[in-house]
């Protein structure tokens, strides 16, 4: 204790003070600390229900991360937000970009196999124009969900929007093609030039002779591809030109610009169930050869030419008495050693089906004499009657050939072996190779003219007319226009002596009133001779008296005058 303290207590009169009463609660916290728990509950409550009602995280591989922000760029599904990008970082190999989504609770079905994303932006194609919208609002993830229900977290996004999105209402087929020409995916489909779908994607068959291309029709139209439908393919403009004048044909300017498909029911009688799903049809190059009658069985055959071929492509008509039965499938160069010459053989693909009834009868002809129906036997009894396969011109502007598939009646006979593979066509030179000789045979003969002989004699011929014909300008001529001059003064004089009061006309007028006169006393004497010819013998009678005979009115008597 210190002194002062010391004192204090010695104090006598040190009074007692009152000792203080503290009072002991139960909680010793401290209201400070209220708050910050409080603010810790409601962030773990926060965190739970975020935890809670926090979707899947999906990974989606893009080319690239143009337009996309991580925390800002949405997921969408038909225009409803389904999640927003999280990340966006390089893949290992810098090949790509990893974008990390986080999809909400209720849009965890697009976390399933067969989801497709892609980024919607602006797009101007010959299809079309897309994504308008995004100018305004950014660009943004769309999706589109599968059928599958197994889970996924890894995608790789489509470049392009797909054409046709899961569930719509259609129906999808298949079409098969030579080659994919200006088609594309997103090209229309059309039916009686009203757009009804559109080429949803493509890819070479197995063996890579062909394209197949699924298209996908939009409900309620897709009842209108029946198991009878033909498609063609609409790209382009048709031109025809024809006794009617020239035809421009096309489905509509996009098929112009882009392509298209059509596809119509063929005419007349046929089946108009609708086709199921996945139905294979083949895509003709255009409409009149989509509308045609079946085709039937191929058969190659094949033709020798021994004369050039010139402007006879690959794909040149071949035509028999002017139908269609197939085309020029293949053309090359052959050598006969026998010859030293170079024969053009021509390979073709036949369609006699296409000859109708024609083809049927001479079936029906064939069984009937007992033989085999063989287009080779068919063929060879044709070839007796002078069947031949010849080049004629298509086009003169383009000097374009095909091959004709005529009767000829002076053909010579040839030796024909219907078992021969390929069935072989005897050949005639063309019209054309026709002309060529004959004019050959012309410029031949021309040539055999004496043309330099021709030409001295004519050189003297001209001389001697050239001396003739000075001869009659320097004499021939002037005496006779001295001759022609005497005649018109003799003409003159002429013309004054026959003019109407010169003696001559008078004399001349007299002298034909005495010949008419003359004239009618000799009338008078024959009539007189028909009645009486013995007046040659014995004379005229004397006149009957005037009393005696009285004459009938307006005729006159015998011996009077007229």
């Amino acid at each position: 204790m210190t002194e002062d303290s010391r004192r204090e207590n010695d104090r006598p009169d040190r009074e007692e003070l009152p000792r203080p009463v503290v009072k002991r609660r139960r909680f010793n916290a401290s209201l400070v600390w209220l708050l910050p728990v409080l603010a810790a509950l409601i962030g773990v409550s926060l965190v739970v229900n975020s935890w809670l009602q926090a979707g899947p995280l999906i990974t989606i591989s893009f080319q690239s991360a143009e337009g996309l922000d991580a925390g800002k760029t949405p997921v969408k599904y038909k225009n409803v937000v389904i999640g927003r990008v999280k990340k966006i970082r390089l893949s290992s190999d810098r090949s790509h970009v990893l974008v990390s989504v986080a999809l909400e609770k209720s849009a965890s079905g697009f976390a399933t196999k067969g989801t497709r994303y892609w980024v919607v932006r602006p797009r101007i194609g010959l299809g079309g124009v897309s994504g308008i919208d995004t100018l305004f609002s950014g660009a943004f993830i769309g999706a589109d969900v599968g059928e599958s229900s197994m889970p996924e977290d890894q995608f790789k996004a489509l470049e392009n929007p797909p054409p046709v999105n899961h569930g719509a209402p259609g129906r999808s087929f298949v079409l098969h093609t030579d080659d994919l020409g200006s088609l594309d995916v997103g090209s229309p489909v059309y039916y009686r030039r009203i757009q009804v779908g559109r080429v949803a994607s493509y890819q070479l068959d197995k063996d890579g002779k062909g394209v197949s291309l699924h298209i996908f029709v939009d409900g309620p139209n897709d009842r209108f591809v029946t198991t009878a439908s033909r498609f063609w393919n609409a790209s382009g403009v048709d031109v025809s030109v024809g006794a009617n004048g020239v035809k421009l044909k096309t489905q509509s300017l996009a098929t112009v610009l882009a392509g298209g498909v059509a596809f119509q029911d063929p005419p007349g009688p046929h089946q108009t169930d609708p086709a199921p799903e996945d139905t294979n049809y083949k895509l003709f190059d255009d409409e009149a050869s989509a509308m045609a009658p079946p085709d039937g069985a191929p058969h190659y055959m094949r033709m020798r030419f021994e004369q050039s071929v010139r402007g006879l492509a690959i794909g040149a008509p071949v035509e028999f008495l002017g139908i269609n039965i197939g085309k020029v499938v293949s053309v090359r160069l052959d050598y006969d050693e026998k010859t030293q010459q170079f024969p053009v053989v021509v390979g073709a693909v036949v369609y006699p089906e296409r000859l109708g009834s024609a083809y049927d009868k001479l079936e029906a002809m064939a069984r009937a004499r007992g033989e085999n129906p063989d287009l080779s036997q068919m063929v060879g009894r044709l070839v007796d009657h002078g069947l031949r396969a010849q080049t004629r011109s298509g086009n003169l502007l383009t000097g374009q050939l095909y091959v004709a598939l005529d009767f000829m009646p002076h053909a010579a006979k040839v030796a024909f072996d219907p078992g021969a593979k390929p069935l072989t066509i005897p050949t005639v030179p063309g019209s054309f190779d026709k002309l060529q000789e004959q004019m050959a045979d012309i410029v031949g003969k021309l040539d055999k003219v004496p043309f330099d002989s021709i030409g001295k004699n004519l050189d003297q011929s001209l001389a001697s007319l050239n001396a003739t014909l000075k001869q009659v300008n320097g004499k021939t001529l002037p005496a006779f226009n001295d001759t022609l001059h005497g005649v018109q003064a003799t003409m003159g004089s002429a013309d004054q002596a026959l003019s109407g009061d010169s003696p001559l006309q008078q004399n001349l007028g007299a002298t034909l009133e005495e010949v008419q006169r003359m004239a009618r006393s000799l009338r008078v004497f024959t009539d007189y001779l028909g009645g009486h010819p013995e007046a040659l013998l014995r004379g005229r009678r004397p006149d009957a008296p005037r009393a005696a005979a009285a004459p009938a009115a307006g005729k006159p008597t015998q011996g009077s005058k007229p």
